[in-house]
């Protein structure tokens, strides 16, 4: 499969279906986050158990997809798996607040009917992101914070892990620093936005958007960033397109940007490389917004553009699979 990109490292991947007449194609990409993302600083032994945690991402959603399986449910497996991953600040391998928590933030959107659910700031959730789907699916409403959120997650039986379970040594050094420097920084000691995210299309046609992080390193007074609201950092409706983001939370929260990208598509008429290309390499840019987002519309072509050095990221589409992380 043959990809376009261009200067400013967005990708759109214009699927070649090799499936038959009588079959619908799939589409899934995923991210592990943007940001200053550098060769030059990665080890060979890094890069490598990045790449093959994107792979086994994108393989736990694409299977489900193979299946006939829903695009909700293969964005719900693979933003799991990422969770479930130390490397990638989302689930266990979720930063330290100022208070030495871990604060997580989820949100979760399927494309038929624009329901949505979306937890944030809580605290040891597992899966954030199934919490997120039971909100949606479970409840009466679309976001649940805090203890809140906590209280509902154990009245559902959601599992719950001890603080032992998302303790990372590499996180922990880089929350005694950030104490140090007295500064709210991102996830990595190189410039890092740590999010996780997944978009797909299924086989009956329908979208869906799962994002999930555990946000700043010693961030204070409950500070939540884009993750959880739907319309800033995901959004799905078949109508348009599905998206996951990944950057500078306030940024992309006052731009709405995942329904700004949809907005453009509806009212429009922009097709989704146009619509990706003038908020990510455009509007966020003027903003001083850094960042990237995957983007999937309604016939399985698929965005990926960052406007930052790299961005940790996955896509299958006509039947080949594919894993980058530089620009």
């Amino acid at each position: 499969m043959d990809f376009i990109s261009n200067a400013e490292a967005t990708e759109c991947i214009i699927p070649i279906y090799l499936r038959p007449m009588n079959s619908t194609p799939f589409t899934l990409a995923i991210h592990g986050g943007a940001g200053t993302i550098l060769q030059s600083t990665m080890t060979a032994e890094k890069e490598q158990a990045y790449t093959s945690a994107l792979h086994a991402a994108l393989q736990s959603g694409t299977r489900l997809l193979e299946s006939g399986g829903t695009a909700l449910d293969a964005v719900t497996a693979a933003v799991e798996s990422l969770e479930n991953c130390p490397l990638f600040n989302a689930g266990k391998g979720s930063v330290f607040t100022h208070d030495g928590r871990h604060e997580m933030d989820a949100s979760i959107m399927t494309g038929h009917n624009l329901a949505s659910g979306s937890v944030a700031g809580v605290t040891g959730i597992r899966n954030p992101i199934r919490l997120a789907r039971a909100v949606m699916e479970q409840s009466e409403h679309v976001l649940l914070a805090g203890k809140g959120a906590e209280s509902f997650a154990r009245s559902i039986l959601v599992p719950f892990e001890e603080e032992a379970y998302f303790h990372d040594a590499f996180r922990h050094a880089q929350w005694q620093q950030a104490l140090l420097d007295d500064k709210v920084v991102l996830d990595h000691t190189e410039k890092k936005f740590g999010t996780v995210g997944a978009v797909a299309r299924d086989v009956h046609g329908h979208l869906a958007a799962a994002t999930s992080t555990g946000g700043m390193t010693n961030k204070k007074w409950g500070r939540i960033g884009d993750s959880p609201i739907v319309g800033a950092g995901t959004y799905a409706n078949d109508a348009t397109c599905a998206i996951s983001c990944t950057g500078h939370g306030e940024f992309f929260i006052q731009s709405v940007v995942a329904y700004d990208i949809s907005c453009l598509m509806e009212y429009k008429g922009l097709t989704l490389q146009e619509a990706c290309e003038e908020v990510v390499m455009k509007k966020l840019v003027e903003r001083g917004g850094e960042g990237g987002l995957i983007a999937v519309d309604g016939r399985g072509n698929v965005c990926l553009p960052f406007n930052s050095d790299g961005m940790y990221r996955a896509w299958h589409a006509g039947n080949q699979s594919h894993v980058a992380i530089y620009k």
